[in-house]
């Protein structure tokens, strides 16, 4: 039975993939802020709960290597944890917030990977899967932190392919457009109806959708690795260029 490590476990992509991969009958690890919501997750998945934050180096090293015997062959990592905050133009933003988007979706992404590597590479087998975003390859007004941190999983992404080669180990970067989960209720600090503007009259994607796209790539033969996965609702879609013009 192989098992499967998923960060950011306790809302939105991250617990929709935990509990695809729990209905294949994966072993679970869910790691995650929220001790209440992890912990009774872990509880209705048979999972493995480990509390920790992933902007934490020196906590992601040590939640790791305390997994017991049975968890601690992760055959597949999906480094799911990470937000976004606000969407004011760079100028305006809160320094704060772009810090800690770097700090979840750049630094975190990083630390987690690093544990587990090693592991994977010694075994000969595993899969990195990375969430990044359309947002990494389409900018978009107030997009500024949160875009460049996706820009950077989508490099880092690559070139652990290119550092992977021959080890056995496969990486794919997801990139998801827009999802209604709580991604934009967080972005807009718990401001309901901001975050319910962002999806009127349309039908975005699901975190079920991503799970499904998830187990698909990491259920293809050994031999099959998907790079990149860009996936969005039929509903978005690309603008005309922007120009401005004097009045």
């Amino acid at each position: 039975m192989k098992t499967i490590l998923v960060t950011g476990a306790t809302s939105g992509f991250g617990e929709a993939i935990a509990r695809r991969f729990a209905s294949d009958g994966w072993k679970l690890v869910v790691l995650g802020r929220r001790q209440d919501r992890l912990v009774a997750l872990a509880r209705e998945l048979k999972a493995h709960a480990l509390v920790c934050d992933v902007r934490r180096r020196k906590e992601v090293f040590e939640a790791v290597a305390s997994l017991p015997k049975e968890f601690a062959t992760v055959d597949a990592l999906v480094n799911n944890a990470g937000l976004a905050l606000g969407m004011e133009p760079a100028h305006k933003a809160d320094l704060d917030d772009w810090e800690q988007m770097v700090d979840t979706n750049i630094k975190g992404l990083m630390f987690v990977t690093r544990a587990v590597l090693p592991g994977m590479v010694e075994r000969g087998r595993g899969h990195i899967v990375n969430m990044g975003s359309t947002a990494s390859n389409y900018p978009y007004p107030g997009g500024n932190a949160y875009g460049g941190s996706k820009a950077f999983v989508k490099q880092f992404s690559l070139n652990l392919r290119a550092d992977l080669s021959g080890t056995g180990v496969r990486v794919t970067n997801l990139e998801p457009g827009l999802a209604e989960t709580e991604f934009s209720l967080v972005r807009f600090k718990g401001d309901q109806d901001k975050a319910a503007a962002v999806y009127k009259g349309m039908q975005p994607l699901t975190g079920q959708d991503i799970a499904e796209a998830c187990a698909w790539c990491v259920n293809l033969p050994a031999h099959v690795n998907v790079n990149r996965m860009e996936i969005m609702p039929t509903a978005q879609s690309f603008g005309p260029f922007a120009v401005h013009r004097k009045t």
